[in-house]
């Protein structure tokens, strides 16, 4: 069967399936979407966020849009990424575990054929679909973004990060890094900075088909700020001095300007440092000097990685796009705290083929990341990082902008998950969603079109009785309403949970499951039918499967 797709606002609104009809021409004045995604970004470090680093062209597209200040990924890379490709749970789309792959349905380390990959289904729709940047769900034979939908593609094959000048590796598995353009293999450009060449990439991509009519679907997946912290002088330069202080008294300062721009509640307090963060008084003159360096790194690769936002956007007005364009910014978990340089497992290959020196920091021959230290300024004022299911892992910072948006320049505090922009996309493309596809049933979306949120046609998108939840490695949380069950020791066991009212309590200190036994119990019960609907479980690596240990929290 081959029709025009209706538009069904309301039914995609509450993520039901609807017949599948293929829509081969959009409407006329159909939107161009722009999702860029910052890699490891923290939630405090822009500045319309109330962070310190130089982001102008971010800083006005909050004032053009809406900032969210209760956005909700997954906790790492590649699981938030599945879940936003599939507007479903982590599990359901293949992605249970980052970096495992096997035959047990959840944990195939790839898109699953129980969803449909939003560019499969915007292409199918009329859409012209690109992707530059960083891929991360599967390296394997028909994993390719040229075989999800994406019509041209330069992205990284496999890996999770790479060295942002060359095709060195930076992890022992990959001792170079594999970059394929529209499925072929190909060479990373002599040169080339990633955020800068991804930019040009793309642009290149949508100047490829200028008057054929159709709408794009454009992913701007960058890799700034992921480890290994590389950008030129002229970015990280302006921030010399700046961090001199360290990390505890940035985090300090973050706490109050968040309050000051509004994301946070003027009653938020820090919770502890996580204990692998090493007092800023302990260490000595020469560490703290290298410390500082690693923030000033970090601090620049965020400049240019706004600089280049600024590039896109520009692009768009000159070429008379972009008041028919919805951007979507967001990044993709908590801050990072990965610092793999000493690791027992990395180290061993990172110190061999890259310095850790503090002259050399910044260049492509040197590896440092900013650790759990500077992650937690980074993640103020929530608790903890990536990796973990608490606030600090998953609580994200997201800017929509566009011609849909009311409410210019405003904060919204709702409840909202990276499941929800893929039904957000379908909506505003007038495409529905089909309860089988190629032949084969596909799971329901799990997540609700926010579209009437941002037109100002409803202030809320969930309710209190809406369940997400989410479990990675034994880090487990569930939030319905107000409420959220939170594990993050392992083994995943039930007696572990604690509960916590993050209306009150957005730092996860008081747990209060003794306190409210019968809420405690019906989260523990919603638990358990989660575990069941999505197909948690543990499973073992068969042979000839097996476990790609990148970005595995140490």
């Amino acid at each position: 069967m081959n029709c025009k797709a209706k538009s069904f606002p309301l039914l995609v609104l509450f993520g039901l399936s609807l017949f599948s009809c293929k829509k081969d021409t959009p409407s006329p004045k159909a939107s161009n979407i722009l999702l860029i995604v910052a890699d490891d970004l923290g939630y405090a470090d822009m500045g319309s966020f109330g962070g310190d680093i130089e982001t102008p062209n971010l800083d006005e597209l909050a004032r053009q849009g809406i900032r969210f200040s209760r956005f909700h990924t997954a906790p790492f890379c590649a699981v938030t990424r599945a879940m936003l490709l599939s507007g479903n749970f982590s599990h359901v789309a293949g992605m249970g575990s980052q970096g495992l792959v096997t035959g047990v349905p959840g944990y195939e380390g790839r898109l699953s054929d129980r969803i449909i990959p939003v560019p499969e289904l915007l292409r199918n729709a009329g859409y012209h679909t690109y992707i530059a940047g960083k891929w991360h769900l599967g390296g394997m034979e028909g994993a390719n973004p040229a075989d999800k939908g994406f019509e041209k593609s330069f992205v990284i094959q496999e890996e999770g990060g790479a060295n942002h000048y060359s095709e060195k590796g930076i992890f022992p598995e990959f001792p170079v890094t594999l970059y394929t353009e529209n499925g072929a293999q190909v060479k990373w450009p002599d040169g080339a900075y990633s955020t800068d060449f991804y930019t040009d990439k793309l642009i290149e991509y949508i100047q490829s088909n200028p008057k054929d009519g159709k709408p794009f679907f454009a992913f701007a997946a960058y890799t700034s700020p992921h480890w290994p912290l590389q950008v030129d002088s002229t970015y990280w330069k302006k921030y010399e001095g700046r961090y001199d202080k360290g990390y505890e008294v940035l985090r300090e300062q973050r706490l109050v300007s968040l309050k000051k721009a509004g994301m946070i509640s003027p009653n938020a307090q820090l919770p502890p440092l996580h204990p692998r963060v090493k007092p800023w008084d302990s260490l000595s003159p020469e560490e703290q000097k290298k410390e500082a360096r690693k923030m000033e790194l970090y601090a620049g690769m965020v400049d240019n990685l706004d600089y280049n936002i600024g590039r896109l956007i520009a692009f768009l007005k000159e070429t008379g796009q972009y008041e028919n364009t919805l951007i979507v910014f967001m990044s993709d978990n908590g801050a990072a705290a990965e610092d793999f340089f000493y690791h027992e497992y990395y180290g061993p290959f990172l110190q061999e083929n890259y310095s850790d020196a503090l002259e050399d920091m910044g260049k492509e021959n040197s590896f440092v990341s900013y650790g759990p230290q500077w992650a937690e300024a980074g993640s103020a004022p929530f608790l903890y990082f990536k990796g973990y299911t608490t606030e600090g892992g998953m609580n994200a910072p997201m800017i929509i902008a566009g011609k849909e948006v009311e409410g210019k320049g405003s904060i919204n505090s709702s409840f909202l998950t990276v499941m929800d922009l893929a039904p957000t996309f379908y909506e505003l493309a007038e495409v529905s969603y089909p309860e089988s596809w190629q032949g084969k049933a596909r799971k329901p979306l799990a997540g609700s079109s926010i579209l009437p949120l941002l037109t100002g046609k409803q202030d809320l998108v969930h309710d209190s009785t809406y369940v997400f939840g989410l479990e990675h490695r034994g880090n487990a949380m569930l939030r319905k309403g107000k409420w959220k069950l939170l594990n993050t020791t392992t083994p995943l066991e039930v007696k572990n949970f604690g509960l916590y009212n993050i209306e009150t309590d957005l730092s996860e200190q008081q747990n209060l499951k003794d306190l409210y036994p019968e809420k405690f119990q019906e989260l523990l019960l919603e638990w358990e039918k989660f575990s069941k609907q999505v197909g948690i479980v543990t499973p073992t690596p068969k042979a000839g499967e097996g476990l790609n240990n990148q970005n595995i929290k140490p």
